[in-house]
């Protein structure tokens, strides 16, 4: 049977695409830019954030339970406090990773209403930009618009310190916006279901205007705020060798535009192996809740988990999404922090089973991997109840990474200002090629 010119094509653009592996030992190939024990090739250095997650003691790589700081204190403490002292925390931390030091009372005061009066979008952009142009993927809605943003900067190419603080905040403030009515529309374009266009509330952080503007009834408890802004505060930042904090320093580095180089990060945490993995992470637990019917028996629990990992079930990848750390060994401390608070608020609630089983999950995965023969040490990362905490708060799973997005944002933001005054080199790693010469075929000898 003759083949197809598609397949024919698609036949030659897979094959001609394809590099043999040998290559990757010839030439010292760090896949991944990674060493051969997992760590990260070191690419630079920062003043904004450590993620601490195993000791080197004599040359070998241990494990060690994992430590976050923001610009030197540590991510703990900061959430303490703000919960401590019952307030919001994440604009403490979004001041904190852009000027590299803990507001006053008065300078945090000051600070939230420049935040907050930024948060309106230019004239006619949701009509031009979002509603004429509607996407299924709010993460790519995101980084359009902000590429959009550029067109409404008088001057967008400016790179003084003055503007890029200035793009830098009015980013920060007006995306948790963009992702709302972006939502709202893909509801109303894409599932027939009625858009809620709410108007901004004065005086409101930003956990309270996301659901506040995201809920059709806009009502919503001081506890589930608060929870909100927990997640967005452990999001913010996550050291400069994480994939979308990386492209966002690669694209600075260049002298390229920060509009272009925030929509990089955004293009490249939507991807399902960086922050489109927590809703991997949650359809696996959707497909244990299916198939497992006793959520108490460990022992059910266990054997579906190795067929997971038999890939035998789930999507036959193999993993068991919501575990392990490229960096975190023992413990990810944001993980942790989120666990305490998850399970607070699901006891006596209706997700308190379902707490109950992503704990057995988070518990039995190092056992059924051992018995597979991977030792390597393992934990939950943030992600493992990430996605319950969001479903407790109503949210939908569309906005899962999205959120994300919004977190992160002042982290790339402070990478973004820190390689443009530190670095002054574009970042260009090598790549050897390993195909021979050819002689030029003219067409009619093809």
């Amino acid at each position: 049977m003759a083949i197809s010119p598609q397949e024919m094509l698609r036949e030659q653009f897979v094959n001609n695409n394809l590099i043999d592996k040998k290559y990757n030992d010839k030439y010292g190939v760090k896949r991944g830019l990674r060493n051969p024990d997992g760590t990260g090739v070191m690419a630079g250095v920062t003043n904004i954030c450590n993620v601490h997650g195993y000791v080197i003691n004599d040359g070998e790589k241990e494990p060690a339970e994992g430590k976050l700081f923001y610009r030197g204190y540590d991510v703990e403490d900061i959430v303490k406090n703000a919960r401590a002292e019952n307030r919001f925390g994440f604009e403490e931390v979004v001041f904190l990773l852009l000027f590299g030091n803990l507001p006053t009372k008065s300078e945090l005061e000051t600070f939230n209403k420049i935040i907050e009066a930024q948060r309106e979008l230019p004239n006619d952009f949701f009509e031009d930009m979002i509603l004429k142009a509607p996407s299924r993927n709010i993460m790519n809605k995101m980084g359009r618009s902000i590429l959009a943003l550029y067109s409404y900067d008088p001057n967008p190419e400016a790179q003084t310190p003055d503007h890029e603080l200035n793009t830098a905040i009015s980013i920060i403030a007006k995306l948790p916006r963009i992702m709302v009515n972006a939502y709202q529309v893909q509801q109303r374009s894409f599932l027939g279901k009625s858009m809620y266009m709410h108007p901004l509330i004065e005086g409101q952080s930003t956990a309270e205007m996301i659901l506040s503007t995201l809920r059709p009834d806009r009502q919503f408890t001081d506890e589930e705020a608060k929870l909100l802004d927990l997640l967005m505060m452990l999001h913010a930042e996550h050291g400069g060798g994480n994939n979308s904090t990386f492209s966002c320093r690669v694209l600075t580095s260049s002298g390229t535009d920060p509009y272009a180089a925030y929509s990089a990060a955004i293009g490249s945490l939507k991807g399902s192996r960086h922050g489109g993995a927590n809703a991997k992470v949650r359809q696996m637990q959707e497909c244990i809740k299916a198939n497992v019917k006793n959520w108490n028996d460990e022992g059910e629990v266990a054997d579906f988990l190795r067929k997971i990992v038999k890939k035998e079930a789930n999507d036959g990848s193999g993993k068991i999404y919501g575990m392990g750390h490229a960096v975190y060994t023992l413990s990810d401390p944001r993980a942790v922090i989120l666990k305490q608070n998850a399970e607070k608020l699901a006891k006596g609630t209706e997700y308190e089973a379902e707490f109950n089983l992503l704990e057995m999950i988070e518990r039995l995965t190092p056992v059924i991997l051992k018995e597979a023969g991977k030792d390597k040490v393992i934990c939950a990362n943030v992600d493992m109840y990430s996605g319950l905490v969001y479903t407790m708060l109503k949210i939908p799973p569309d906005l899962f990474t999205p959120l994300f997005a919004i977190s992160r944002m002042p982290g790339w933001c402070a990478h973004r200002f820190e390689e443009m005054v530190t670095g002054n080199r574009i970042i260009r790693p090598a790549y050897k090629s390993v195909l021979k010469t050819k002689e030029y075929i003219p067409m009619d000898q093809r």
